[in-house]
């Protein structure tokens, strides 16, 4: 038995998911086609998502299970008025998943946390992450989902690990050194991995900061530099065509969320 599933939020939606991977674990004889929807936080994106979700209804004759943690009341509203069957974050579930689903819960304590399987998945893309960090194993590039670069200190390793155990994905991550950012042209290591790369870039300022964290009164936390390697990454990602992300004011958990959206990535499924 099949049955869509979108999980909306007007952030990460990492809430919106917990709940109904929660809920959903009750059921194990029906297939959740699921379907991520993060960033939600305007009218006109909510429309366009309550359009996906009346097209799917459309095509499968059944009502889509819609997991929301919409802050803004408003939208809530319009998001009731989509036909779904929609379970908000501050209300209680079960009952009426169980009405929607026509089946009494497995009512098993810890089948949330009993995926064996995909938790192996996990600890292989973790390993996957640490083997690959900071430029490591460029010869394993051929078995990443997705390459992170930018100068030292955007946020390329917490993404990167962030990914691997929250989604499966597996994440490597390659520092822009100063020689090759003068040069202003792809490092030959990153050449046959063009359609793998996302650029992390963030303000020189920030850059700075985290940088006096690491190496106070040192060049290479100097602002000017700071400036100079973020213009020059800017350049090369420009040249290259390589989509970048500012994580200037953003916590680990938004840059890879965002990552994982904008590049289409197959998560691990639960």
């Amino acid at each position: 038995m099949d049955r869509a599933v979108f999980f909306i939020s007007d952030h990460t939606g990492i809430t919106a998911e917990a709940l109904g991977r929660s809920l959903l674990s009750q059921f194990p004889d029906f297939r959740f086609e699921r379907t991520t929807l993060p960033f939600v936080d305007t009218e006109v994106k909510l429309r366009a998502a309550c359009q996906r979700i009346q097209a799917s209804q459309r095509d499968s004759g059944q009502a889509p299970l819609v997991f929301s943690s919409l802050a803004n009341a408003g939208l809530r509203t319009l998001l009731m008025a989509s036909g779904a069957v929609v379970f908000d974050v501050f209300e209680g579930h079960i009952e009426r998943l169980e009405t929607a689903l026509g089946l009494q819960s497995a009512q098993a304590v810890g089948r949330a946390h009993g995926f064996h399987a995909q938790g192996r998945e996990r600890i292989e893309a973790l390993k996957f992450a640490l083997d690959t960090d900071d430029g490591l194993r460029a010869d394993a590039y051929g078995a990443a989902d997705i390459i992170l670069v930018g100068v030292s200190r955007s946020g390329k390793t917490p993404a990167c690990l962030y990914l691997s155990l929250q989604y499966g994905v597996a994440a490597a991550n390659y520092p822009l050194a100063e020689e090759e950012l003068e040069r202003v042209e792809l490092p030959r290591t990153l050449r046959a991995w063009r359609d793998k790369l996302f650029g992390l870039t963030l303000a020189p300022e920030r850059l700075h900061l985290l940088r006096e964290e690491r190496r106070p009164g040192s060049r290479y936390a100097a602002l000017p530099q700071c400036r100079r390697e973020i213009q020059a990454a800017a350049a090369l990602f420009q040249t290259a065509g390589i989509p970048c992300l500012d994580t200037s004011n953003m916590s680990v958990e938004e840059i890879a969320t965002t990552v994982l959206h904008r590049s289409a990535l197959k998560r691990l499924r639960w």
